[in-house]
């Protein structure tokens, strides 16, 4: 039973065909053959112009998250904010593109605010369900994948430290939403420097923008990605640092071991 919960989607997988695929189709794609024509450049066989470049970069997540769940009868939760992600990018983009071919003026905002609408969007419901039975840091970090939790409470229960335990808890949650909500804040900004000096009335409007998008979405890994994961190694070491004090125990009987 275990082993099946475990059978989840590879990572590469994700990052290959969420990430990785549409950058390069956004970046190769987008570019008009008329416009080129016209502007007397080379057109390449590659060139379907942005709309089709857009369309192709949507669907090929949309139609691995609709797989996954045809084939496991279950959503992926990562899968599942992808798509999310993926169909916001899409509908935002339908309103932001002008049947002339410009782009409304705000565009570069607006995109920051989608960006940032996700991760936001976890960090308060991470702060509010800790108040549930079902807090969210045991989904995302504080689970029995990692910890051996009954161990744990049960060397709490003995020692009865549970208000100290309720407390570490709260602050690795606190922590741990602290991240998304840095995640949310850098994705305003990193929409915003690339979007600084764009002109949304250009003849090649459409083209930019998808570029835009593409550097937006790679960028975003090494950009935003890194210091979240950062900030999550440290929330991690204060919650073990955390369980050590108040259990006794050691690293080895706190984790489980790989």
């Amino acid at each position: 039973m275990a082993d099946s919960k475990r059978k989840d989607e590879h990572p590469l997988a994700n990052i290959l065909i969420n990430v990785l695929v549409p950058v390069m189709i956004l970046s190769l794609f987008s570019k008009d053959p008329e416009l080129q024509e016209k502007l007397g450049k080379a057109v390449r066989f590659w060139y379907l112009g942005p709309l089709k470049a857009i369309v192709i970069a949507l669907v090929l997540p949309i139609g691995y998250g609709l797989w996954y769940f045809v084939k496991n009868r279950k959503p992926n939760f990562f899968s599942g904010l992808g798509l999310l992600s993926v169909l916001l990018t899409g509908g935002l983009t339908l309103y932001l593109w002008n049947k002339d071919g410009s782009v409304k003026d705000q565009a570069g905002l607006l995109f920051g605010v989608k960006e940032a609408l996700i991760p936001l969007v976890l960090g308060v419901g991470i702060l509010f369900s800790q108040r549930t039975a079902t807090p969210l840091i045991r989904v995302f970090l504080y689970n029995d994948s990692i910890f051996d939790i009954p161990r744990i409470e049960a060397r709490v229960a003995e020692l009865e430290v549970h208000s100290g335990y309720a407390q570490l808890l709260t602050a690795a949650t606190r922590l741990f939403a602290a991240s998304f909500f840095l995640s949310a804040m850098m994705n305003v900004v990193l929409a915003r420097w690339f979007f600084r000096g764009f002109e949304p009335h250009a003849v090649d409007a459409l083209e930019v923008y998808n570029s835009i998008i593409a550097k937006i979405t790679g960028w975003g890994f090494a950009v935003i990605g890194l210091p979240i994961l950062v900030f999550l190694f440290f929330t991690l070491m204060r919650l073990l640092a955390g369980l050590r004090r108040i259990t006794g125990l050691t690293d080895t009987e706190i984790m489980h071991q790989r």
